[in-house]
């Protein structure tokens, strides 16, 4: 009789292959979360900006109603923000603009919470949420 020559793993390959994707696991996921959130709060940042042009230009006496595409972030798809035109007051020369997490969207408990931009380009956040939010440059940074 020939005996067959047959290969598997052993019981201490496979735990030491285990751990060292546990490992891997354990740093690559909050990484990658912190990612894709700076990432949203990129977009929103960039529809704000697009918003503001809009109202710049639309330059009538009322509060103009973005059209579809500009009221949300990211510009097409499932929005993760939702942005609106707030009224005119003394404070924020002539406009301001916020872009809101949406309701179940992946940024709903995000620290940042609602991002602001105005006509005077005064960039802000604020969260209503409660708990305190970060610095505006901690959230509006995109590097």
């Amino acid at each position: 009789m020939t005996r067959s020559n047959t290969f598997a793993f052993a019981l201490l390959e496979l735990v030491i292959t285990l751990a060292i994707a546990a490992t891997l696991a354990v740093f690559a996921i909050p990484s990658y979360r912190s990612h894709i959130a700076r990432t949203h709060r990129v977009d929103a940042a960039s529809a704000l900006y697009r918003a503001a042009q809009f109202v710049e230009q639309a330059a009538s006496d009322s509060v103009p109603t973005l059209p579809a595409g500009l009221d949300q972030a990211p510009q097409f798809g499932t929005p993760v923000y939702r942005l609106r035109v707030l009224p005119t007051d003394d404070t924020n020369g002539g406009y301001s603009i916020e872009a809101a997490p949406a309701e179940s969207g992946p940024m709903r408990d995000d620290a940042c919470g609602i991002f602001t931009l105005d006509a005077t380009g005064l960039r802000g956040n604020r969260n209503d949420v409660g708990g305190s939010t970060p610095a505006s440059s901690e959230c509006w940074n995109t590097s």
